[in-house]
């Protein structure tokens, strides 16, 4: 399926908003946000249990915007760490709508985990990587338990041996990513945990096979695999009833196709009906983060230089402090024109030129790569597609640059700035 490219309609407002803001800023558009949501509630919804992956942007503003009240919004939050935690509570999402996952979980985190259910306010759940990671938290849940705290509700993630249809650095499902346990490792590692009766309730499976899935094939592969271990342990195992889907789906440039969510549902269906009743999860999830914040966020730059190398050229005063992940790991995001000579630009195709768009940090590789851009000068400013996710969560402040402000551009043309310049993202 082919989007509709949306940007003409909000150009005034993102010139607006730079010209109160200032540059570089960070731009979510309203109601774009609120279509994604609606869309992944259309394809997923109740009860199925919709996450947002905070990882992807951990603006409370945002983050709050998505997890409060309407349409398709109301979504609970996945997070990896007690700081993205921290962001979750702050946005006003309880607990109970609240999963703990990611590979890097220290002692301290696991304690916060037994913290919270000891003050009755459990976690939706746990997502174990390893036995290592089990045996920790069954021995202080089990200390927690003789206290009078409730058992814990666990996930085990399943490292599902697909490939993927992606780029190599955002395959998390292949065999040999240091993400989850192989099949052959689970019962392992519910004995660690204390056993199927222990203190831990082993509620059922977290899958991702990889972000910007390019296809279904590996997705289906794994769910299929997902799905045969939800049924295998689930005749054994009180209670094992949940299969979380994670997320990965695409967001490619504007006017590429790519499978939408419905398609992706479409296969889970598929696949779900094919099982005896008795061997189906009753409980589903899916965490998707870059795919509902992506498309609604533009990154706001204004022009520092424009020079004649090779062509034309132009140094942004936004680069891989503010969006790193063409530096990262060679990701495109499409740059518009939003003036031209210093006047808004109409759109229109004459006069463009390959631009060579590079950013203005002190590294070779702080560069947009080359886009076609009409006639740009000192001051003019550009719009950087694609930029609400991995843009403010892995912002720097590298070179010593202060982190880009974030508004929210409401679909009346209101603007809101929900983060201040050189406020951090992470809450402490």
């Amino acid at each position: 399926m082919i989007e509709t490219d949306r940007l003409p309609e909000i150009a005034g407002g993102l010139r607006r908003a730079a010209q109160r803001f200032g540059t570089p800023l960070n731009v979510t558009a309203a109601a774009e946000l609120d279509r994604l949501a609606g869309e992944l509630a259309e394809a997923f919804p109740d009860p199925i249990l919709r996450l947002f992956s905070i990882k992807a942007n951990d603006v409370p503003g945002i983050v709050g915007r998505l997890t409060g009240p309407g349409p398709g919004l109301g979504l609970g939050a996945s997070v990896v760490s007690r700081g993205e935690w921290a962001v979750a509570r702050l946005a006003g999402v309880p607990n109970r709508r609240i999963a703990l996952e990611g590979i890097g979980k220290t002692d301290a985190d696991l304690r916060a985990v037994v913290r919270a259910a000891e003050r009755g306010e459990p976690l939706l759940w746990t997502a174990l990587e390893s036995a290592d990671e089990a045996a920790v938290l069954g021995r202080l849940a089990a200390r927690a338990l003789g206290r009078g705290a409730p058992r814990l509700d666990v996930l085990l993630r399943l490292n599902p041996a697909v490939d993927p249809e992606t780029l190599p650095g955002l395959a998390v499902g292949v065999a040999t990513s240091k993400f989850g346990l192989a099949s052959d490792e689970l019962a392992a590692a519910i004995e660690a945990g204390g056993g199927p009766s222990g203190p831990l309730r082993w509620r059922g499976i977290h899958l991702h096979v990889g972000s910007q899935l390019g296809a279904i094939d590996a997705w289906r592969d794994g769910v299929r695999r997902a799905l045969a271990v939800v049924g295998l342990l689930g005749g054994s195992t009180t209670g094992f009833d949940t299969l979380d889907l994670g997320g990965g789906f695409p967001v490619f440039e504007v006017g590429t196709p790519a499978p939408r969510p419905a398609r992706f549902a479409q296969e889970l269906a598929e696949l779900i009906g094919a099982l005896p009743a008795d061997r189906r999860p009753t409980r589903l999830a899916v965490e998707p983060g870059r795919w509902l914040v992506a498309r609604a966020g533009y990154l706001v730059a204004r022009v520092l230089h424009a020079r004649h190398r090779n062509g034309p050229m132009v140094v942004l005063d936004a680069g891989m402090t503010e969006l790193i992940r063409p530096a990262l790991y060679g990701a495109r995001h499409g740059v518009v024109a939003l003036t031209s000579g210093l006047r808004p630009w109409a759109g229109t195709s004459s006069g463009l030129e390959s631009t060579a768009v590079e950013g203005p940090i002190c590294e070779a590789t702080d560069s947009w790569g080359r886009h076609l851009l009409p006639p740009l000068v000192r001051g003019d400013l550009v719009a950087i597609r694609d930029a609400g996710a991995y843009g403010a969560s892995l912002s720097s402040t590298y070179n010593g640059r202060p982190r880009a402000a974030q508004a929210i551009l409401e679909a009346d043309g209101g603007l809101a700035l929900v983060r201040r310049r050189g406020a951090g993202a992470t809450i402490r």
